[in-house]
Parts: structure tokens; C-alpha cells; sequence
């Protein structure tokens, strides 16, 4: 009777035992879960297009580069775009929930809305076409007016996204591990916003108007995104 008695009483303490995932910070935590698991996604398709499918398009043939536009890239980059959607949306929400205005997290945070705008203002739109494209080649017709525009287009912006990206990680996580440089940005220096900030927007311009540059090589995008890195935190720590 004493086993039985002693049995209620445990199962009695186990069910009051708040759960964890229903305390005050369980949806700033569910949000940073879907916000990893979004950027991871994001992130990894990035580098598939830029690491791998584009140099295979490099040596495939005709009839397998507009087979893979017309099956795979697609729903690659419904996966891609979405992945860019939550990554964004959820990361708003943590950037509230925790009034982040670190000068380091504020520049990860710059650079990361800037790579959703480009995903969804310039390589979705441009991808559309060069899908659309392929389709009607593959019909037997002749290959859209703007399809090699779009292309160029694309790719460039999806090649500043890659810059963007090793930095943007960088000072994402610097958030909880530098606290050196997460002073607040409305406490920064003139010139240090100036300067950093600049830099961020004429790279931003150059990703829609300008050249590929260094970045055309799979290397040389993956060199420029550790330089920029260096640069933008030796500016942060120094300015």
C-alpha cells in the first residue's frame, strides 16, 4: 500500500513540473529554432546554386542544363525563396522580442534583409523568366529576348548574396559572443556608421548595377567574403 501511495505522489510532482516549452520565452525560442532551421535552408541552397549547380552548367550540354531548369531549379528555388520568407519574417521578431541594437548584430542584420530583397526583387523575378525561357526551347520554339539579361542579372545578385553571407554569419553571431562590438549603433560614431554602412550600400549597388568582378570565380566570391568580414570588423573595432 506504501509502494502505491508513494507511486501517486511522484506522478502528482511530475504533472505540476511546468513544461519548459510553455514558460514566457517559449515563442522567442520557437521563432530562433524556425529561424535557424529557415537559414540553414536559405543559406545551403545559396551555396548549391553558386558552388555546384552553376559550375556544372559550366560543362553540361544543351539538353541537360534545360533539363535541370526545367525540373530541378524550380523547385529548388521554391525551397530557396521560402527558406529566404521565414528567415526574415521570424528574424524581425527576435530582432523586437530582444531589442537587439548592437553595432555588430545591426550589420548582420542589414546585410541578411538585404540578401531577402535581393532573393525576392531581383533573383526570383530574373529566374522566372529564364525558366520560362527553357520551357520554350524545350517546346521547340526560340529562347526569350531577355532571358540571357536575366540571367546575368541573377547571377549577380545571387553572387552578392554569397559575399554577404560570410560576414552577415559573422556578426549574426557575434551577437552573443563579441559583446565588444555590439555597442549600441545610435551610440557609434559618425564616421564608423559613415564608413560601414557605405561600404554595405555601394556593394548593394554594385550587386544590381555593377559587375561580378572577383566575385565571378567560386574562390573569389568565397575569398571577397572573408575580406569583407576582416574589413567590416576591423572598421567596428577601430572607428
Amino acid at each position: 500500500m506504501a509502494l502505491i501511495f508513494n507511486t501517486i505522489s511522484c506522478f502528482r510532482e511530475i504533472t505540476i513540473v511546468e513544461l519548459a516549452l510553455l514558460s514566457q520565452n517559449s515563442l522567442a525560442f520557437l521563432l530562433r529554432w524556425v529561424h535557424l532551421l529557415a537559414g540553414i535552408t536559405w543559406v545551403g541552397l545559396l551555396y548549391y546554386f553558386n558552388f555546384v549547380q552553376g559550375e556544372y552548367f559550366k560543362e553540361a550540354d544543351g539538353d541537360a542544363k534545360t533539363d535541370v531548369i526545367q525540373k530541378l531549379v524550380p523547385k529548388a528555388l521554391w525551397w530557396f525563396r521560402w527558406a529566404a520568407m521565414f528567415t526574415f519574417l521570424s528574424g524581425l521578431y527576435l530582432i523586437h522580442y530582444w531589442k537587439l541594437t548592437g553595432m555588430g548584430i545591426t550589420i548582420g542584420i542589414t546585410m541578411g534583409t538585404i540578401m531577402f530583397l535581393n532573393v525576392w526583387l531581383i533573383i526570383w523575378p530574373k529566374q522566372k523568366i529564364i525558366i520560362a525561357s527553357a520551357n520554350q526551347v524545350a517546346g521547340g520554339g526560340q529562347a526569350l529576348p531577355g532571358a540571357a539579361a536575366a540571367l546575368g542579372k541573377a547571377s549577380l545578385a545571387s553572387r552578392t548574396n554569397t559575399l554577404f553571407s560570410i560576414p552577415m554569419l559573422f556578426f549574426m553571431a557575434s551577437s552573443k559572443h563579441l559583446p565588444q562590438i555590439q555597442i549600441p549603433v545610435y551610440e557609434a560614431s559618425a564616421a564608423a556608421l559613415a564608413v560601414v554602412f557605405g561600404l554595405i550600400v555601394a556593394l548593394t549597388l554594385n550587386g544590381v548595377i555593377g559587375k561580378t568582378g572577383p566575385l565571378t570565380s567560386v574562390k573569389g566570391a568565397i575569398a571577397s567574403g572573408f575580406f569583407l568580414t576582416a574589413v567590416l570588423y576591423l572598421l567596428v573595432e577601430f572607428l
